[in-house]
């Protein structure tokens, strides 16, 4: 235990705003389905670049997507709107981190703004050669970003839980 604890004393620690990402995307039709509505798959594509730009930026590292923990679709988004993706870091491990990533959706007409989708993803921080490596801790500065972690260690436990049940015994 005083070992792991002499490594976490050389890691150094980075706050949720120094890896805060905010991207914008404007729907056009070939971004849409037959409707008129963004199709799912492209929105989760730029979900996943938003939340590995935030884990990248807060590792100094290639990162891979190692799990989309939940995807919620709220309200459609229609071709002609611009998407805003705001992505945040809520839980760092050893090698993975969590990231939050809030999606809105605009009306350039009108200018309403809804929250249509929230998203969480784990990655993994990888080295030279492509495996596994350290990152920083996270420096939590506000109590809703420690509520954001606690709750990140819960999806955590969820997730490893699920994983659990999901291999079959030998």
């Amino acid at each position: 235990m005083e070992d792991n604890m002499a490594e976490n004393k050389e890691r150094p620690c980075k706050s949720v705003q120094d890896s805060m990402i905010e991207m914008t995307q404007l729907v056009l039709p070939n971004d849409a389905n037959i409707l008129g509505n963004l199709l799912g798959g492209r929105l989760m594509h730029w979900i996943d670049v938003a939340g590995a730009l935030t884990a990248s930026k807060h590792s100094n590292c290639v990162v891979a997507t190692a799990a989309l923990d939940s995807l919620d679709f709220r309200h459609p988004i229609k071709v002609g709107e611009m998407v805003r993706l705001k992505s945040r870091i809520t839980w760092v491990g050893n090698t993975s981190m969590e990231v939050r990533v809030d999606v809105y959706c605009e009306n350039l007409i009108t200018g309403s703004v809804i929250k249509s989708n929230k998203a969480y993803i784990t990655f993994v921080a990888l080295d030279s050669d492509g495996k596994p490596t350290q990152v920083p801790l996270l420096c939590l500065n506000t109590e809703e970003e420690k509520e954001e972690f606690e709750k990140a260690v819960q999806r955590r436990e969820m997730r490893l839980s699920k994983r659990k049940k999901a291999v079959p015994e030998q």
